[in-house]
């Protein structure tokens, strides 16, 4: 266990030390939010949103590139360093680097897609009527790249079955795949749509990967134990900049791929039951924003005053500090809850 808080303790050491520099630098590149009216996937104004956010125009966007880089590189070196120390690589999958290969795939393909999204909203279509890509033309691209993923985790991992408690182990077969790229698709947007408020989205993360780090830790899975650490030093550095009020945001770039990647994660662990419990809040972040579209496209009207959860809290006048720490207050009670589950036969 030491050597994995080791690399824990060298990637918060290195995302800390590169991170001011990594904000002077999109400064530079004049990667900042900007303050534009913002519109729904229906292509309509969303005053509320741009009342309550209006004061972070101008914070770099983009921090989940310095996240992802870093943490693939000392992913990978700490891989090849148990290789050199001779220390065995234990995994519940016979095909370790297919694991390894999934989780990077993962992490690095959604990403380039939140890059491509963040460029198109500051640069590209600053003063057109949608902003970044269209939703319809972002999901084609996700369900593209978790088909894949899920393909990987059905071919070379053999996953084809769930287990949920007291009811044991079922088989999918081929629907798993289908199964998968949903799981994976939901969570690379539900990470997205919390990533409103300084702070949110990466604390509740962070207190999530906690726990599947203890899970994986359980069951010996070498290369998924030391891809959490090696993230978590990442994410708790970055925290510590995005806390309120914040000098960074995320980005889609972090976003999407830290959502799809946590998704994963909860798969090759084969806790898919207790993802969707350690990862509570995605689900009702995600699900109050999905209700209320549903509402707009078939009723014509809102369901909710206004989406997702946290934005309601705003508007019902919880300050952003408040919303944020009783959101990672409720995902600690959540993560307990999702592991418990977890062990469970």
């Amino acid at each position: 266990m030491a050597l994995y808080l080791f690399v824990t303790i060298i990637a918060f050491i290195v995302n800390f030390v590169l991170i001011v520099p990594f904000i002077n630098f999109l400064y530079k590149l004049k990667m900042q939010r900007q303050n534009q009216e913002t519109r729904d996937a229906f292509n309509k104004p969303t005053p509320i949103f741009d009342h309550f956010h209006k004061h972070k125009q101008g914070i770099p966007v983009g921090g989940g590139i310095l996240i992802v880089i870093t943490t693939l590189v000392l992913f990978i070196l700490s891989l090849l360093l148990f290789i050199v120390l001779r220390r065995p690589i234990q995994s519940n999958y016979p095909a370790i680097f297919s694991e390894a290969k999934i989780i990077i795939f993962s992490l690095l393909s959604f990403s380039l897609l939140g890059i491509y999204d963040d460029i198109k909203k500051i640069f590209i279509l600053p003063k057109q009527q949608h902003i970044g890509l269209r939703l319809r033309h972002k999901l084609i691209i996700e369900i593209i790249l978790a088909s894949i993923i899920a393909f990987w985790l059905f071919n070379d991992l053999k996953i084809d079955f769930v287990h949920i408690p007291f009811f044991g182990v079922i088989k999918l077969y081929y629907f798993y795949i289908i199964f998968a790229v949903f799981v994976i698709v939901a969570f690379a947007n539900a990470v997205n749509i919390t990533d409103g408020l300084d702070g949110l989205s990466s604390g509740v993360l962070m207190i999530a990967l906690m726990s599947f780090w203890a899970v994986a830790r359980s069951i010996v899975d070498v290369p998924t134990s030391l891809f959490i650490g090696v993230w978590l030093g990442g994410i708790i550095a970055f925290l510590y900049f995005n806390i309120f009020p914040a000098r960074i945001m995320l980005g889609d770039a972090g976003a999407l791929a830290f959502g799809a990647t946590f998704a994963v994660v909860g798969l090759t662990l084969g806790k898919p039951f207790s993802l969707l419990i350690i990862g509570g809040l995605f689900v009702v972040e995600i699900g109050s924003s999905l209700i209320q579209l549903v509402g707009k496209k078939f009723y014509k009207s809102k369901i909710f005053p206004v989406s997702p959860f946290h934005l309601w809290l705003q508007l019902k006048g919880w300050p952003e500090p408040k919303i944020v720490m009783r959101f990672w207050l409720m995902s600690i009670l959540l993560s307990i809850f999702g592991l418990m589950v977890a062990f469970m036969k």
